[in-house]
């Protein structure tokens, strides 16, 4: 029995892609910022250093993307 893979676009950069991981929602452009655990300055909101990894404690339930605080996630869940 073959799988039929689905076919996403991501809203953002415009690649078609079967994973659901890829869809990067990237924001606007946004101002710098100063990461609060290894002090790295970026506009990526998605980084994850090592500090903030050896804090996670939620995930979200739609995109699985992991947070220190829930309030960094739209759907959050508690890691076990």
């Amino acid at each position: 029995m073959e799988v039929e893979k689905v076919t996403r676009i991501c809203p953002t950069c415009g690649v078609a892609t079967t994973l659901r991981g890829h869809l990067c929602h990237a924001a606007r452009e946004v101002e710098p910022y100063v990461c609060e655990f290894c002090g790295a300055e970026t506009t990526d909101s998605r980084h994850m250093c090592y500090e903030q990894v050896a804090h996670i404690q939620y995930q979200c339930e739609h995109c699985g993307r992991l947070a220190v605080r829930a309030d960094a996630l739209c759907h959050p869940k508690k890691l076990g």
